[in-house]
This record gives C-alpha cells, sequence and structure tokens, in this order.
C-alpha cells in the first residue's frame, strides 16, 4: 500500500514538487519517509477566460510514498487521544534525531518545517520524517544562509529564522526542541529567560511523570525512567536556546539520548499492571490515567 501525495497546478506547489523529488529520492534511512515514485506530467486544454477561450497549461504531480498507518504524531499528542508509554515517547524522540542527523550530516537538508504533523508513525511507533516541501539543500562549503522569504509553521520556527531569515542545520534542532517538550507535556509552553528558571519547569515535569510511572513499574526502573525524564526535559530545553551556536546538533542529541538507553530499564517493558497515560497542559501540568482492566482510576 502507498500514500499519494498530489499537488496543485500553481508555481509554488511545482516548486515543492522538485524540492520533495529531489531531496527524497536518494534518502534511504529508517526515520526518513521513503519515495517509491512520483509523477509529473502537463498537458494543454482549452479554458474560456474574460468570454475567449485560451490554451492553459494543465499540470499533474504527484508523489507517492510508503503508507504509515499509525497516522502522524499529532494525532498522538494531542489533548484528546495521548496516551503513548515513556519508552514509545523517549524512541520517538531518538528516532527524530537519528532522522535529523542523516539529513544534516549526510544529505546537508535542513527540514524548515518540522513539526508533529511532519512526523509519521509506522505500526511499530517508528518515526519517520516527512513532507521536505520547504527544505534547503546547502552545499559542501555552506553552514548557514540568509533568505528573504520565510516558510514554515510558527510555533515551530527559530527566533533567528523569523527575525533576520537565518537558516542553519540549528533551525530544525529548535523545532525539535518544541516537539521534545509538546511530546512530554501536552503543551509548547516552556519558560523563557524572563520567566520562571528552567530548573523548575524540568522539577514540575519529572514530578508530573514520577507520578505516571508509580503507577506502571517498580520502585527501581522509575528511579531509571524518572532520570531519562529529567535528561530528556533538559535537552529540549537546550534546543531552545536562542543562541543557535549553544544548541546541540542531532548527533550530540542522539548521543545523549544512547546513553540513556543504555542505562535500561523501562525501553522494553514495564514491570506492573499496563496503564494507558495522558498529558494534559493547561495553567499547570496535571495527569490523567487510565488502567487497563476492570477498573479505571
Amino acid at each position: 500500500m502507498i500514500a499519494v501525495k498530489k499537488l496543485f497546478d500553481i508555481q509554488v506547489e511545482d516548486d515543492q514538487f522538485q524540492n520533495e523529488v529531489t531531496y527524497l529520492i536518494g534518502v534511504k534511512h529508517q526515520n526518513v519517509v521513503q519515495l517509491v515514485g512520483y509523477c509529473a506530467e502537463s498537458r494543454w486544454e482549452a479554458a474560456q477566460v474574460g468570454g475567449r477561450y485560451v490554451m492553459a497549461e494543465i499540470r499533474s504531480r504527484l508523489l507517492c510514498f510508503e503508507y504509515l498507518n499509525n497516522n502522524s504524531l499529532a494525532k498522538h499528542i494531542s489533548a484528546e487521544s495521548c496516551g503513548l508509554e515513556w519508552h514509545i515517547r523517549c524512541n520517538i524522540i531518538k528516532g527524530v534525531c537519528s532522522g535529523l542527523h542523516c539529513l544534516h550530516a549526510e544529505c546537508r537538508i535542513v527540514h524548515l518545517d518540522l513539526k508533529p504533523q511532519n512526523i509519521l508513525l509506522d505500526d511499530n511507533m517508528v518515526p519517520k520524517l516527512a513532507d521536505f516541501g520547504m527544505s534547503r539543500l546547502f552545499g559542501q562549503q555552506e553552514s548557514r544562509v540568509i533568505t528573504e522569504s520565510r516558510g514554515g509553521t510558527l510555533g515551530y520556527m527559530a527566533p533567528e529564522y523569523i527575525t533576520n531569515g537565518v537558516i542553519s542545520t540549528k533551525s530544525d534542532i529548535f523545532s525539535l526542541g518544541i516537539i521534545i517538550i509538546e511530546l512530554m507535556t501536552g503543551s509548547r509552553e516552556y519558560p523563557h529567560s524572563s520567566e520562571a528558571p528552567s530548573e523548575h519547569f524540568i522539577e514540575n515535569v519529572v514530578g508530573n511523570w514520577r507520578h505516571i510511572l508509580e503507577k506502571t513499574m517498580g520502585h527501581k526502573t522509575q528511579e531509571i525512567c524518572s532520570q531519562q525524564v529529567n535528561r530528556c526535559i533538559a535537552l529540549g530545553l537546550k534546543c531552545l536556546n536562542p543562541d543557535p551556536d549553544e544548541r546541540p546538533s542531532a548527533w550530540d542529541m542522539l548521543q545523549t539520548l544512547n546513553e540513556l538507553e543504555s542505562t535500561n530499564g523501562c525501553f522494553d517493558k514495564n514491570d506492573g499492571p499496563a496503564v494507558v497515560t495522558y498529558l494534559l497542559f493547561l495553567k499547570k501540568l496535571v495527569r490523567c490515567t487510565t488502567r487497563k482492566g476492570n477498573q479505571d482510576s
């Protein structure tokens, strides 16, 4: 089964089509959606304009991708349906970092529109980066470029890109930081420099997760996973540094997450009853858990 993306016949969409084909056709990575085919066709048809007939070019642009049954990450972290266990969330973060490292280091591609809607999930909840219509390909000697045009999604765009049009791999890292915060709290809100210290924010997130984890696992595993939560949320905040040079690279993040995984404990299985976890971020971080069985809590 494949998924077909149809682009409309206007110049902007034609540029998007060329971007996606050019950038994806050579990328083979488990965390980047696979392009399996494409179609570019043009035909001329008579169309009535202002009372007379003119010949108009009709373009057909189709992109064929592997079909991913679990939809996008956005569906799974919405307030209505967020029920991902901790080890799944952590593995999603790690997978996105791995996909970004492939794009940045091996392909020299900056995604520029990284958000939950553009992270697709397969049957095993493996994340795959998708939608490269906004992406930029860097030359071998380029580390950043400045553009007059800005495309992307507000709420995920890096501040230097919004303000000055500066594009670099750290633009994607900022977006990833927002996604990590959202995946772990259910909200894109995070402490800015003029607000509460990040340490207080981290303590609240870890405390909330500690209450959740104690429902699903023993004390030792709970402590290990709480440490992983602490490291992951701190890593997400590092991605949001206003200075792009101070943000970690995708490779740095991947190494940190590999170190977390080496502690083992809660990546493979839980040692308590299964609990579905819901995170809501209203005026403060709160939790809701549903025990799988005859009773709810």
